[in-house]
């Protein structure tokens, strides 16, 4: 942990509690603590509570799903849900609906991740490199396991050498330079704006009164919003292009 890093609650809280077993479960991977007494990070406590809070919200609304009587919380998911299977739809055209669970898994995920960082006291796991990081790495073996569980292994490895036989010496490494990139350019364009958006909305939180704060507030959860699309949307483009079955 960095010296500067201010721990939020739920950081103090496993700290105190859950400092051994994750103590033990470092050194048994051969990754031992800096400081035993203090394993716990704030963006690992963060992205547990929001697993919580989703499990929680979902579990919620499962249990009110109704045909003849749809709550407004149905209806809101209801509404996500067809615009992310419209996105999935659009990028991979036949057999999109397969894709979607793991696509709305990763946007609600994000999306919760960047929004709770407008909690006061909270802070948005997402603003450390590891969180976009380890889901960039999910996205780019995804994709990549879609590609060959359409095509097998041979075929899709073909995608790489281009249209024409000729150009396989020139188009393989610039394929492979670029799938590399991938998750490289998820990471840092997630990192860094929700990085830039927290610390700008914290810093006139400290200097101005309410009014723009407020204004900044509001644009760190439209950035959130934001942020959590591309995300999806640039994920489902790789599964497309992964899985496509061009004539």
């Amino acid at each position: 942990m960095q010296e500067h890093e201010v721990d939020v609650w739920t950081t103090r809280l496993f700290n105190h509690y859950l400092a051994s077993p994750l103590d033990a479960l470092l050194t048994a991977i051969g990754r031992p603590p800096a400081n035993p007494a203090h394993p716990w990070e704030n963006w690992i406590t963060m992205e547990i509570l929001v697993v919580v809070i989703i499990l929680v919200l979902f579990g919620l609304l499962r249990s009110r799903l109704s045909v003849d009587k749809p709550g407004k919380l149905q209806i809101t998911f209801e509404a996500i849900y067809n615009f992310i299977a419209g996105q999935a739809h659009d990028a991979v055209d036949h057999g999109a609906a397969k894709y979607v669970p793991f696509i709305g898994t990763l946007f609600f995920f994000i999306l919760f991740m960047n929004l709770i960082g407008v909690v006061p006291g909270f802070e948005s796991p997402t603003m450390t490199p590891a969180v976009p990081c380890g889901l960039a790495v999910c996205v780019f073996l995804y994709y990549n396991y879609m590609g060959i569980r359409s095509h097998g292994v041979g075929r899709y490895m073909l995608h790489f050498a281009g249209p024409v036989w000729w150009l396989a010496w020139l188009m393989l490494p610039i394929e492979l330079v670029s799938h590399i990139a991938r998750p490289l350019s998820l990471t840092i364009r997630l990192f860094a704006n929700m990085y830039a958006g927290e610390k700008v909305t914290m810093t006139f939180l400290a200097l101005t009164f309410i009014a723009a704060p407020a204004v900044f507030m509001g644009l760190h959860v439209f950035v959130a919003f934001l942020q959590a699309f591309i995300f999806m949307l640039l994920s489902i483009i790789y599964v497309g292009g992964a899985v496509a079955h061009e004539e």
